[in-house]
């Protein structure tokens, strides 16, 4: 695209008094936009950091008993103003028999636990032989998270390598996959005996949603680095440990499959309560009153210069992705807009929202959803307050008394992109979801292939919500929704679903998960990339993704003595 834009006054005139406002569910609830979102400081790995920096967070290492074989202990500390943590880190002997990044995994580099306080020994010693039983396992009290990490065995040995000569790993090397270990699992919230996140208490550190798996992928991350550093100098007395510069870059490797669609079928709350602080805050930046000469906007050009630089230098290939190339030439021209309303403003009542709106209109929806995400950075405030408030259940319960004319009236209000769904149309119900009996994970295939009395995990909610509203069209519009569930006992679900979300905008991805046409990695990426702050989410097979989650984030040296708040999208280390 061209890299130049029309002036504002050449577009139609906007109504200026009408302030900015979240976007319409109907437009960003297509899984196409979804996927286009990108990490902001609402992400749970970003937001966790803008805590950590802002609250000085003080990590240190209690203990690194591990040999040259890589086999041994190592225990941190986390001191915060919301609580003391420990991650345990139980360190093994690298293997290729039994080594998978799936749940049916037990050889890895390495597990560990995050557990409340200071560990003592004998939490230690206990996590030591339950973790590796996994659900025959049992947490001890006060354990947040389980994990698991393997390593990316071709630049971990050649970045030990390297560091045992006296010398950096290769840059081109290091940036082809940005970390030394990969996380294979993150398991809390109730899991294997784990502490409830609704169960921690007001003023706890980690009480936002997926504060605590961050956390210990952050953990693992530190520990990969401090790994490196240390086989290398049992290697040779003249080793050198990372540089600052290319221990910020590298980050902690995380691959995602289908599990994350059912993930979103289930968090309906969560899911909305997500995209409405990312919309919020948005809504916010582009409500500001910039004028010629603001800093703010001096600040943004930055910001979207740095993130052009951040897709040219990306090296990942994508297949149901644009190229970062395209989105790199034009972040470019964004900065040129940008940069122009900072030279000089704008008669809109929003310039902001101004600018945004020439951006949807000219250039890729991922450059859109860039800029509006580096427009966040401007209402830090805001944006934080809105990630820590993400506290929701997804307990659901039938309203019986409600009569049967008001719940069709929220299907017609609400569900309307489902009621005009073709579901008689062939390949409408191609797929069918089940849980692999040799991987024992979610998969997707063809249904004719399915053996008879397969059970689909997939939630269908356009077949439910047409299946509702026609058990709904013969009854009485004063009845209660009672005596449909009388006769008709196979929609409660349904039922509970639609009258427990009715209001809340952006709990349901309007799509069809069960259709020939249906892409999976568009909701990977949206739990990968906006939830959960992922960069450079490569796609496989249009549903398996893999990305680097705090890709240059500070390393816990830096938390305690002032940190940059604007760690995201690191330049590649020099060569």
């Amino acid at each position: 695209m061209s890299a130049a834009l029309e002036p504002a006054a050449a577009h139609a005139p906007q109504d200026d008094t009408a302030r900015p406002a979240p976007r319409d569910p109907a437009f960003l609830m297509q899984p196409e936009r979804l996927a286009a979102f990108q990490p902001s400081r609402v992400s749970a790995s970003r937001a966790l950091m803008a805590q950590a920096i802002a609250e000085h967070w003080r990590i240190a290492t209690r203990r690194f008993d591990i040999g040259a074989d890589s086999a041994g202990t190592a225990i941190y500390e986390i001191a915060t103003p919301g609580g003391t943590f420990s991650f345990l880190v139980y360190s093994n002997t690298p293997q290729r028999a039994g080594r998978t990044g799936r749940i049916i995994g037990r050889t890895w580099d390495m597990t560990g636990a995050l557990v409340e306080g200071v560990a003592t020994e004998e939490v230690v010693e206990t996590t030591r032989r339950e973790l590796p039983k996994l659900y025959a396992g049992r947490a001890t009290p006060g354990t947040l998270i389980w994990c698991r990490s393997n390593r990316s065995m071709r630049v971990f040995d050649a970045t030990v390598a390297a560091l045992a000569s006296g010398r950096q790993p290769d840059a081109a090397l290091v940036a082809q996959s940005c970390y030394l270990m990969r996380n294979t699992g993150l398991d809390g919230n109730g899991t294997f005996g784990t502490r409830s996140f609704l169960a921690l208490e007001e003023g706890h550190a980690l009480r936002h949603p997926l504060a605590a798996q961050m956390l210990a992928a952050y953990m693992m991350r530190e520990f990969a680095a401090d790994l490196a550093n240390h086989l290398a100098a049992l290697q040779s007395p003249d080793a050198v440990a990372l540089s600052p510069e290319v221990r910020r870059f590298l980050g902690i490797g995380n691959g995602s499959a289908l599990g994350l669609i059912l993930f979103i079928n289930n968090h309906p709350r969560l899911i909305n309560a997500w995209i409405a602080a990312r919309e919020k805050a948005i809504a916010a930046a582009r409500a500001l009153p910039v004028q010629a000469a603001d800093e703010r906007l001096a600040n943004l050009e930055t910001l979207v210069r740095r993130a052009a630089r951040f897709r040219r230098e990306d090296r990942m290939v994508y297949d149901a992705f644009a190229p970062s190339a395209l989105i790199a030439e034009e972040l470019e021209a964004v900065a040129g807009l940008v940069a122009a309303l900072h030279a000089t403003g704008s008669k809109a009542a929003y310039p902001l929202d101004e600018l945004a709106a020439q951006v949807t209109a000219r250039f890729h929806p991922e450059t859109e959803e860039t800029l509006l995400s580096l427009m966040i950075e401007l209402v830090p405030e805001e944006a934080d307050h809105l990630a820590r408030s993400m506290i929701v259940t997804e307990e659901m319960a039938v309203q019986p008394a409600m009569h049967a004319g008001a719940l069709r009236a929220i299907l017609r209000r609400e569900y309307d992109w489902a009621l005009a769904m073709d579901l008689a149309r062939p390949g409408a119900y191609e797929h069918v979801w089940y849980k692999s009996a040799t991987a024992e994970e979610p998969r997707r295939g063809p249904k004719a292939e399915a053996p008879p009395g397969t059970f689909n995990l997939g939630l269908d909610v356009p077949g439910l919500v047409q299946t509702l509203d026609a058990a709904l069209a013969g009854r009485d519009t004063e009845e209660p929704v009672a005596r449909l569930l009388l006769v008709r006992p196979d929609l409660r679900q349904i039922v509970a679903r639609v009258q427990s979300l009715s209001g809340l905008p952006y709990h349901q991805p309007r799509v069809n998960i069960m259709a020939d046409d249906f892409v999976p990695a568009h909701m990977v990426r949206l739990m990968n990339v906006a939830l959960h702050g992922v960069d450079k989410t490569r796609d496989y097979l249009a549903r398996n993704l893999r990305g680097v989650l705090f890709h240059g984030a500070p390393v816990a040296a830096d938390l305690a003595t002032g940190a940059d708040p604007d760690w995201f999208y690191p330049p590649e280390p020099h060569a």
